[in-house]
């Protein structure tokens, strides 16, 4: 919006460079509002700390009652998830009050989308991190059910992303799990797993591979994340999800020096 006033203006005062400069200093003002840079956006990067954590409790709650019951794993996992946070016993009582309304039956999650589309969703990486999130949730008992999925397509079209990418996303996070806890055997399997992790395949160049890798550390990275208002402790996943990219990379790369 600022790019088209500070263009007309420009051009209004000193013509047609007039209006290229403008158009430029008003992209710096679009991308300081979508950011939250320089104070410039009201909605602060803790507002936006605050919708993300309720988002993720309220999804995860209806994730975990999507198959109509709650397993001991689901629990285990947001009791984990608590832990890492280090949530005051105030916040820990508003994440499970959160939590609980999502598992009600028939609430509907829509409203609670629309409100972190408007806070959160001119990111794409917290969108992708929401995902993120709620992917490794429905992984905890191992498997992810036909009812979970479809939530999680629902949930993905409404985060802008179509049935395509969100299966991309689903498979690399898969295979990215599987390279949880260090390093792994060079085994044909792995190798292929590791290529499904990255969203790469055996048939591209080292450089294609390593510019993939880049594109997702980038994406997990910490300082850019929390600039863009993921709360600093829920960065442990991001945290996590890099380590096996690193994993998985270093694999491919090792299996092929051979």
């Amino acid at each position: 919006m600022f790019k088209l006033i500070f263009a007309l203006l420009g051009f209004y005062l000193f013509g047609f460079f007039g209006s290229l400069i403008g158009y430029f200093l008003g992209g710096i003002v679009d991308r300081s509002r979508a950011y939250g840079i320089g104070g410039i956006n009201p909605l602060s990067s803790g507002s936006r700390q605050k919708i993300f954590l309720k988002t993720v409790f309220v999804l995860l709650g209806k994730l975990a009652k999507a198959d109509g019951h709650i397993s001991k794993e689901e629990i285990a996992h947001v009791e984990q998830i608590f832990q890492k946070l280090g949530m005051s016993a105030e916040h820990k009582q508003n994440a499970i009050t959160q939590f609980k309304q999502g598992a009600e039956k028939d609430f509907d999650i829509d409203p609670i989308l629309e409100e972190f589309i408007e806070v959160c969703g001119r990111t794409h990486q917290l969108r992708q991190m929401l995902l993120v999130y709620l992917i490794v949730m429905a992984l905890s008992d191992g498997t992810i059910k036909s009812s979970e999925e479809r939530l999680l397509i629902n949930i993905a079209y409404q985060l802008g992303y179509d049935e395509i990418a969100f299966r991309q996303l689903l498979d690399m996070v898969l295979n990215q799990s599987h390279f949880a806890g260090g390093g792994q055997a060079v085994s044909a399997t792995a190798i292929e797993d590791a290529y499904k992790a990255l969203g790469v395949n055996k048939n591209m160049t080292d450089k294609e591979i390593k510019h993939a890798y880049r594109k997702l550390m980038s994406q997990y990275h910490p300082d850019k994340l929390m600039g863009q208002g993921l709360p600093e402790d829920m960065i442990a996943v991001a945290t996590e999800q890099a380590k096996e990219v690193q994993v998985a990379y270093d694999l491919i790369m090792k299996s092929r020096e051979k």
